[in-house]
């Protein structure tokens, strides 16, 4: 049987990789803010199979944030990543989602499609304004909640949805399928919870291929084309930097939050990203 990826997609030729791949666009781009002396905090971090499971060399590479900054700190509510190979070391979350770092140590931190499981954003958004430093990054992948994926995940019953992967990703394993909840997986959430006077908005939706369509060269062919049509408020991923405000870094405080603020921008035209494993 033909791969889809790389028929529907014939630059996968060269080195293996689509040309709307967004793994490699979302760590491209972190790779280019990260800088030797940062301590960096993983949050969600999982057993971090999405990293070692990754089969293609050069985007595993990409993602290895460890050797190239002065720390990389896990953190999730699941004792599993106390585990994590890909970290310097490790920490539990609270059952109140309080994070046991000091105020402003952190200069990144990375949440790989993790807000979508979040309960209380109110909550989980001061946590990560009170550890990250002014100037600090926040950089995270998630679904828009109108995106196919969102929506596909929200009619799907919660009981199904580990059958309904093993046919669209058969290389998925239970364990990593969590509950979804996508209460800030939208434009505005993310302008509510992060507002101008205490972020900069460097986001932008993304779409890359469409892998939840199983192994059908055809259906790739035809979602690939439909996806291309689909208004902005549709596309499949969310890809959010926030730059922490702050005099330090010399970034004063920005003006009250207002309804013209501007609209996340649409960087690509291509399918949809798949929500991979943590």
């Amino acid at each position: 049987m033909a791969d889809p990826k790389s028929t529907v997609y014939p630059e996968t030729l060269a080195g293996g990789f689509t040309r709307v791949d967004g793994t490699i666009q979302f760590f491209t781009r972190i790779r280019a803010l990260l800088e030797p002396g940062f301590t960096v905090l993983d949050l969600g971090a999982g057993r971090g199979q999405a990293f070692h499971g990754d089969k293609l060399p050069f985007r595993k590479a990409l993602r290895q944030l460890r050797g190239h900054c002065a720390e990389v700190i896990g953190c999730d509510p699941d004792p599993v990543v106390l585990t994590n190979p890909s970290l310097d070391r490790a920490f539990l979350m609270g059952d109140d989602g309080r994070l046991d770092l000091d105020e402003a140590s952190i200069d990144l931190i990375l949440c790989d499609f993790v807000l979508e499981h979040v309960a209380d954003p109110g909550a989980f958004v001061s946590e990560v304004h009170r550890v990250l430093r002014p100037g600090g990054w926040f950089c995270a992948r998630t679904p828009n909640k109108w995106g196919y994926i969102a929506l596909g995940s929200r009619i799907i019953p919660e009981r199904l949805h580990s059958r309904v992967l093993r046919r669209a990703q058969p290389d998925r394993k239970a364990e990593d399928v969590f509950p979804t909840l996508y209460r800030l997986n939208t434009r505005s959430a993310l302008r509510s919870h992060f507002p101008r006077r205490d972020w900069l908005d460097g986001s932008y939706v993304w779409n890359a291929e469409p892998a939840y369509f199983g192994r059908s060269v055809l259906a790739w062919r035809l979602a690939s084309v439909a996806l291309k049509f689909l208004p902005q408020a549709l596309g499949s991923m969310l890809m959010v930097f926030m730059q922490k405000r702050g005099p330090s870094a010399g970034i004063p405080a920005g003006p009250a939050r207002s309804n013209s603020e501007p609209q996340l921008v649409n960087d690509n035209g291509g399918g949809q990203d798949p929500v991979p494993i943590r």
